[in-house]
């Protein structure tokens, strides 16, 4: 006899079911773009509060959950309605706002970009996202719906989500793993097409089988975005559950979700007709993707992989968030042998060439295969986070493009952002409405609407601030309530740590992801100062930490344990708050509620770093390590620098410095600041900074501005090479030309030799003055136009290196007698006294090597003394050349 669990189950889905006035509550609900709209969140808010939090701000599993009385009483009340309407209006003028783009990029006409990414932080009740990335990639969306760029947002549905955080008596984090709803979830599965009801499925090879995936669709504002589920009946417990866990399992388990997402999300855009013209890797998770549209093109033209890696490669971009190498996926070479060995051979390539895309030593057959490295060599595109974590990218990648000099390797950097109208509190919102005018609001390319906070009088800013800082300690109190209760703790020591939290102490937030390098306890280096500091009841200061660790993280894990032992066991350890489950409802209330936003990475270690960011809209003031984006937004008056960005051979060492420099800051600034105040209670200096802050950092700092950047510096160039690759009616002679160009290249490469240079370096050279410049260079079998002899100039350093140096290219002069000999001839200008010096090269020339920087091809002259060195001064008479 079968049990239940064997028996056959026909399911069919229950939507909400609304009085007929109430229907565009489901558009609303339908539509991620309620989720940075107050007043289209208040809507449900006003439906029933008590079920708006009971559903974790789902709104479509509250329509189909609140009582009939309610909404038929709703359904009636003209205020109501008027609201309801009010925002559907809103709603549908945003969503038909002319494209920014079009303005600007008015001859691109007709385009997409398809963006991937792991994880898609968009709001909490749907819970596919981790933290920092996953959030970055929901904001990305949002700004992009704002500016009503044509993106396509492609990712992963987490049956599990990321895991759900509690703490044990003890203080150790303990994990769970709830089940999305995803009837009750605002998505709806992707249909056939052609009136067809049957769900869209691809699929993708793996060892001995293949895996079926079926697309949902999510809509966020202007944006949808496709979310692959391999929970389908075709396949079976072990791929039903690859979709299971972000950053669950092991990496096995990774391989497989990076193979969904990559191949099976090109091949689910294929199968609905989406062709992307530019795609964006939102780091390397997704690279496979750039393997699947060289076998598209491979399939569609019959030609070689390196000649449909040229096409493919144009329009890819890849993002890179990782400041050290050990944070990027790497898979064994025998794992990657397993799973594409009956896929390598449709890429035309031997399983050795497809091993090399991975390795930056392409020679190393046992180097891991990095999903980094396979994107940078796939993309002709790249960029870091932030513009410290550029030259981090450029250093960590720079054995690539071996013989380049590290600042002209190309990875550039586009600053990361956040996403102001999802992170800015209501107050905050309708204050700007007062004092910004609506343009703040209706026009999200304009960047100098900012402005108008020095406008808002100091009296209004710091009551509303007050108000949001004595709502986050109201809510503090619930949670931590709820928190000792469940760990065992006695009424009365609850109690006394609920007083204990003050709303009117100067509060500081640390949440984030509880990494060891992020040095969530460098506040307890010294137990004596900051027991004097939670101490000062004249002054009061208080703590709010939150941040989840990885499962398999047991060093971040001992942190939040010890975290929560001082503030058990300290005496004024009821000051220190640790918030469980940091999610995006609870950093909204962080970022919005406190007063400084803290941040003690070590350097060079943050790519970029957003929290702060949501903080800096907010007028919350960081003080923060000078890492990621801190190291280029900093600035006297709009937060505080713990130190000036230096680094240490010993890290004790340099722990005890930053944390004196820390309790420092605390001491002698920002505690005394917080407390001067006014016959009026108002702390005016304060205030300014929080004016600063907002004035300076909201503008540069949001992603309506970084999605912007994407579009100028990346996208529209990604694009305009891929046209130039190819034709208006598809075909790719362009870019099988430039396939055999480098092979042409490469076969001429060792026989390339600059024979001579000359130049008067026994003039004396003044600022400003011109060293003419005079090379000629044998070029084997290739015509001059076929490259580009350069000289490199620039402040050589005591080492005889030219530090910082730029290239310019010299004129081709005519052809010399005896052989293929060449004159090039040129001018540098030195425009500051010091040693200067430059050095002559070769790289490839001609349009279609414009916009991109080939690895291995460029030639040095190998003169014994490569780089000729001169003396430039303020007087001609002062300089020697040498």
């Amino acid at each position: 006899m079968l049990s239940p669990d064997q028996a056959r189950i026909r399911s069919f889905k229950v939507v909400p079911s609304l009085p007929e006035p109430l229907r565009p509550l489901l558009d609303i609900a339908y539509n991620l773009w309620w989720s940075w709209h107050p007043e289209a969140v208040e809507l449900f808010v006003r439906l029933d509060r008590g079920l708006w939090n009971e559903t974790k701000h789902n709104p479509v599993k509250m329509l189909g959950s609140c009582p009939q009385e309610i909404l038929d009483e709703r359904a009636a009340d003209e205020g109501y309605l008027t609201s309801m309407h009010r925002v559907v209006e809103a709603m549908n003028r945003e969503l038909a706002r002319q494209p920014w783009h079009t303005k600007k990029f008015a001859d691109a006409g007709q385009f997409n970009v398809a963006y991937f990414s792991a994880e898609f932080g968009i709001t909490e009740s749907l819970q596919i996202y981790s933290g920092g990335l996953g959030c970055l990639a929901g904001d990305h969306l949002k700004s992009a719906s704002e500016l009503c760029l044509p993106l396509i947002g492609v990712g992963l549905l987490y049956r599990h989500g990321y895991f759900q955080q509690y703490l044990n008596a003890d203080g150790w984090q303990q994990e769970y793993y709830p089940d999305l709803d995803f009837a009750n979830l605002p998505l709806s599965r992707v249909k056939e097409g052609n009136g067809s009801d049957k769900p869209l499925k691809v699929s993708v090879h793996m060892p001995g089988r293949d895996v079926f995936i079926q697309v949902w669709r999510v809509r966020v504002g202007t944006v949808e975005l496709f979310l692959l589920d391999t929970n389908v009946p075709e396949n079976d417990a072990a791929d039903r559950a690859i979709t299971s866990q972000l950053y669950g399992g092991d990496m096995e388990l990774r391989i497989k979700q990076e193979l969904v997402l990559g191949i099976g999300g090109t091949r689910a855009l294929a199968a609905m007709g989406i062709e992307p013209d530019v795609c964006h890797m939102n780091e390397g998770h997704s690279a496979f993707l750039a393997l699947e549209r060289i076998r598209m093109l491979i399939d569609r033209h019959n030609i070689t992989f390196d000649e449909a890696r040229q096409k493919a490669a144009a329009s890819n971009v890849f993002t890179t968030h990782t400041p050290v190498p050990a944070g990027i996926d790497r898979f064994p070479p025998e794992m990657i042998q397993r799973y594409f060995k009956s896929y390598h051979g449709s890429l035309r390539l031997d399983m050795e060439g497809l091993l090399a895309l991975g390795r930056e030593n392409v020679y190393n057959k046992n180097e891991f295969f990095s999903m980094a490295v396979l994107a940078i060599r796939t993309s002709d595109f790249a960029n870091g986070v932030s513009k410290l974590h550029g030259v981090v990218s450029r250093d960590m990648w720079q054995s690539i493009w071996p013989a380049l000099p590290k600042n002209e390797v190309p990875i550039g950097h586009v600053t990361n952002g956040v996403h102001a109208r999802s992170w800015l509190s209501s107050d905050l919102t309708y204050l700007f409405d007062r004092y910004l005018g609506q343009n703040w609001q209706l026009n999200p390319a304009d960047q100098s609407v900012w402005q108008g906070v020095n406008d808002v009088p100091d009296d209004e800013l710091w009551r509303v601030h007050e108000r949001r800082r004595h709502r986050l300690v109201v809510w503090t109190r619930r949670k931590l309530k709820q928190q000792l209760e469940s760990r065992g703790s006695i009424p009365r020591a609850v109690q006394e740590s609920l007083e204990a939290i003050d709303p009117n102490a100067l509060t500081i937030g640390f949440a984030r992801r509880f990494a060891t390098y992020k040095r969530a306890t460098l506040l307890f280096r010294d137990m004596a100062r900051l027991q004097r500091l939670l101490e000062n009841t004249k002054q009061p200061i208080q703590f709010l930490i939150a941040g989840k660790s990885h499962p398999a993280d047991g060093g971040g894990k001992d942190l939040i344990r010890q975290i929560v032992h001082f503030a058990r066991d300290s005496k004024a350890g009821h000051k220190i708050v640790f918030i469980e489950n940091y999610d995006i409802h609870v950093a909204r209330y962080l970022v919005q509620g406190c007063d400084v936003w803290l941040n003690t990475p070590k350097r060079g270690m943050e790519a970029s770093g957003t929290s702060g960011m949501k903080a800096a809209i907010n007028g919350v003031l960081n003080c923060s390590i000078m890492d990621g984006w801190w190291d280029e937004a900093y600035e006297t008056g709009l937060g505080w620098a713990i130190g000036r960005g230096e680094t240490y051979a010993n890290q004790d060492a340099a722990d005890d410095i930053e944390a004196s420099a820390l309790y420092d800051l605390l001491e002698k600034h920002i505690v005394p600041m917080f407390y001067d105040r006014d016959r009026q209670g108002v702390p005016r200096e304060w205030v300014a900074h929080m004016k600063k802050c907002i004035a300076t950092l909201a503008p540069a700092f949001n992603t309506n501005r970084m999605v912007q950047d994407y579009t100028e510096q990346l996208y529209m160039p990604s694009l305009e090479r891929s046209r130039m690759l190819s034709d208006a009616d598809g075909n790719v002679q362009k870019a099988i030309d430039l396939a055999h160009q480098k092979v042409k290249l490469r076969n001429a490469w060792p026989n390339l030799k600059v024979e001579s240079v000359d130049a008067d370096l026994n003039r004396a050279l003044g600022v400003n003055d011109t060293l003419d410049i005079n090379v000629v260079v044998d070029l084997a079998d290739l015509l001059p136009e076929e490259v580009r002899v350069q000289v490199y100039s620039g402040l050589v350093d005591n080492d005889g290196k030219i530090t910082q140096g730029a290239a310019a290219d010299l004129k081709h002069d005519g052809p010399l007698e005896h052989g293929n000999r060449h004159r090039f001839i040129g001018q540098v200008s030195p425009n500051t006294s010091g040693r200067h010096g430059f050095a002559v090269r070769i790289i490839p020339g001609g349009e279609l090597f414009r916009g991109s920087t080939e690895p291995g091809l460029i030639k040095w002259d190998a003169e014994p003394a490569p780089i000729a060195k001169a003396q430039a001064s303020e007087s001609k008479q002062e300089a020697a050349a040498v």
